[in-house]
């Protein structure tokens, strides 16, 4: 019973029992759901929704926030696409993609770790900057024709209908988590985040932590945007336009505390399924695609204020523990 217990107080296993008790309602209502192949599509579709949910929860761990990953999507897609469709390498747009990622990771870093601007009003900014390149970039026209073999990329199947593309990035979530919660440099990101005044006193260095949280966080954005343009086969100016909300939603939903320091990977990996199938979810259950955004902004809503209020318990809880130790001491004392 006592191990039952432990189980179900680990965040991400909350994530996990929802995740099942959602896919079972709905394979209820349509049976159709629960095949096989449907399950794993709804593991194969979140891939670009796990990598921005991974990436923005090294962000998020610091207590900090980062609403330009949609647009740095966005312009590393356009940037890859443009140099594939006129003929460059793989290896060198893959880089190029990539390194829009790292750059916009830097100014992002930059800004709210090194300028210490609020990170909402800063990466605000920075979106509107990052989305309004792409425009520059494209003309405002859209980027398509990209080669067969590129696009047939994100089809490639592992094993049975599990794309390669999820199970690399499952590996390597996996990889980043282990990181994370088992080396020393991993840990700086959640010691930050819980209390970045005494992480500093104890010689953590918390302005290089967020920093590298933010070229984490766009690198990941950086590589999402690559893998959507596999998928998508072609790029828009809006692409990756309100990605940000859906994947701040997974971190939230997977576990991860938006006043940072509580949390992992694995959570937000889950998280991202999550919402990533709320459209096919309302597919099966015979209402519009329409309803995705507002759903997205319920669920998010809901959680943050269950969270809220879970803390604020947590908190009157430990004062009230504490008061009562402190009273129980003086009572000793008194006797003595």
């Amino acid at each position: 019973m006592n191990t039952v217990k432990k189980i179900l107080k680990i965040r991400e296993m909350t994530s996990f029992l929802f995740l099942i008790a959602l896919f079972t309602g709905v394979g209820m209502v349509n049976s159709s759901f629960l095949s096989p192949t449907s399950l794993l599509n709804c593991f194969n579709d979140s891939v670009v929704f796990t990598l921005l949910a991974v990436g923005i929860a090294f962000v998020i761990l610091t207590g900090e926030i980062d609403v330009s990953i949609g647009a740095i999507l966005g312009l590393s897609a356009a940037v890859t696409s443009t140099l594939l469709r006129n003929g460059s390498s793989w290896a060198v747009a893959f880089l190029a993609g990539v390194m829009v990622g790292v750059v916009t990771g830097v100014i992002n870093g930059f800004g709210v770790a090194v300028l210490n601007i609020p990170s909402l009003i800063f990466t605000l900014g920075t979106m509107g900057l990052f989305r309004g390149m792409i425009y520059v970039y494209t003309g405002g026209a859209w980027v398509e024709n990209l080669p067969a073999p590129f696009t047939m990329l994100s089809k490639a199947k592992l094993v049975g209908d599990l794309t390669a593309f999820y199970a690399v990035v499952l590996a390597f979530v996996i990889l980043a988590h282990y990181i994370l919660t088992k080396t020393r440099r991993g840990k700086y990101f959640i010691a930050v985040g819980d209390n970045a005044a005494g992480a500093t006193l104890i010689g953590i260095p918390t302005v290089n932590t967020k920093f590298v949280s933010y070229v984490l966080c766009g690198v990941f954005s950086a590589v999402a945007g690559i893998i959507y343009s596999s998928r998508i086969g072609f790029i828009t100016p809006t692409a990756g336009n309100g990605y940000e909300m859906k994947a701040i939603a997974a971190c939230v939903l997977g576990g991860i505390s938006l006043t940072g320091g509580l949390g992992s990977l694995i959570g937000a990996s889950i998280g991202a399924v999550i919402m990533s199938s709320v459209s096919r979810i309302l597919v099966f259950l015979g209402f519009s695609s329409d309803y995705d955004n507002t759903i997205t902004g319920i669920l998010l809503i809901v959680i943050v204020v269950v969270d809220a209020v879970s803390q604020n318990r947590a908190a009157v809880k430990n004062r009230h523990m504490r008061l009562a130790a402190r009273a129980q001491s003086k009572k000793g004392d008194d006797q003595k």
